[in-house]
C-alpha cells in the first residue's frame, strides 16, 4: 500500500500540531474549575467557555454543586452579577451553602418545568441572553440534535453550559466538547470520582478523585456529629476533639444550655 502524502500547505507554519496522545490545548477561553487535580486533566486547565459540558450521573442531583460551585462563583463575579440559570433542577438550591461558596442567592435564576420541550426552549433562550453567566440544564431525554443546537447557542454567545444527563447514555453519541461521569468513590463516601469520557486528549487511565463536600460543609457535619455525641454522653466537663479539614480543634464540652451553638461556630471557624 502506498503511503498517503499530504502537501506542505496542509500544515500552516507557525501553528502547533495537536497529537492524539497528548492533552490538547483549549481553542477558546476556559474558567478554572477550582479543583487543581481536575484542571490538570482538562485542555486549557478549566471548563470550556462557549461549549457544551456533559455531566453523567446515577442521580440527577449528585455532587453537582460541589463540582461546579467554584467556577460558577468566579463566572458571576467576572460577569458583575450576571445570573446563573438553572433549568429543571431537581431540588431547590440551598441558599446559605451557595453563599458560603461565593455564589450569591440573588444570582440564581431557577426555571422549573417538567416538559422536555420546555426545558430545551428555556435553555436555548438563556444561552442567547448576554446577561447570563452560565446555564445548568437537567435534560435526561435530550437527543443528539437538540444537544447540538444548545452547543451552537453556547458557542455563538460564549456561555458556560453544563447539561446533566443519566449515566445510562454514556455509550451514546454526543456533541459535547467535554464529557464526565460523576460517581461516588467506592468505599469512601467522603470522595467522588470523575471519569473523563471525552476530552481533547488521550483516555484517562484512572478517575480524578475529589472531596465530596466543601470544607465548610464538612465542618458543619462534624459539629452535628459532635452534638449527637455530647447528648449521648450527658457528661459535663468532658474534652472532645473535632476533626476538621487540615486540623483538629479541642473543645471543652460544658453541660450548659445553648453551648452547642458555640460549638457550631467554633467548628465552622476552623
Amino acid at each position: 500500500m502506498t503511503p498517503l502524502s499530504l502537501p506542505a500547505s496542509c500544515f500552516p507554519t507557525g501553528q502547533p500540531i495537536w497529537r492524539g496522545d497528548e492533552l490538547g490545548a483549549a481553542d477558546s477561553a476556559v474558567v478554572p474549575t477550582g479543583h487543581a487535580a481536575l484542571d490538570a486533566q482538562l485542555p486549557g486547565g478549566g471548563w470550556p467557555v462557549g461549549a457544551l459540558t456533559e455531566l453523567l450521573q446515577a442521580s440527577p442531583q449528585d455532587h453537582v454543586w460541589q463540582l461546579l460551585l467554584p467556577a460558577l462563583a468566579q463566572a458571576v463575579q467576572q460577569g458583575r452579577g450576571a445570573p446563573v440559570v438553572l433549568v429543571g433542577a431537581p431540588f431547590e438550591p440551598f441558599a446559605p451553602a451557595l453563599a458560603a461558596g461565593g455564589l450569591p442567592p440573588e444570582a440564581i435564576l431557577w426555571i422549573r418545568s417538567e416538559a422536555p420541550a420546555a426545558r430545551l426552549w428555556a435553555s436555548e433562550q438563556a444561552l442567547r441572553c448576554a446577561e447570563v453567566s452560565a446555564v445548568l440544564a437537567w435534560l435526561p431525554r435530550a437527543r443528539v440534535g437538540e444537544l447540538r443546537r444548545l452547543q451552537l447557542a453556547a458557542a455563538q454567545h460564549e456561555s458556560l453550559l453544563f447539561v446533566m444527563r443519566p449515566e445510562s447514555v454514556a455509550l451514546s453519541a454526543s456533541p459535547a466538547r467535554l464529557r464526565l461521569r460523576v460517581a461516588a468513590c467506592d468505599g469512601d463516601p467522603s470522595r467522588i470520582e470523575l471519569h473523563l469520557l471525552k476530552r481533547r486528549g488521550p483516555p484517562l487511565a484512572a478517575p480524578v478523585a475529589l472531596p465530596a463536600r466543601g470544607e465548610r460543609m464538612a465542618a458543619l457535619l462534624a459539629a452535628a456529629r459532635l452534638r449527637r455525641r455530647l447528648r449521648a454522653q450527658q457528661q459535663g466537663g468532658a474534652v472532645v476533639e473535632v476533626a476538621a479539614p487540615g486540623n483538629v480543634v479541642r473543645i471543652d464540652a460544658w453541660k450548659k444550655a445553648g453551648s452547642t451553638h458555640a460549638l457550631d461556630r467554633l467548628a465552622v471557624a476552623s
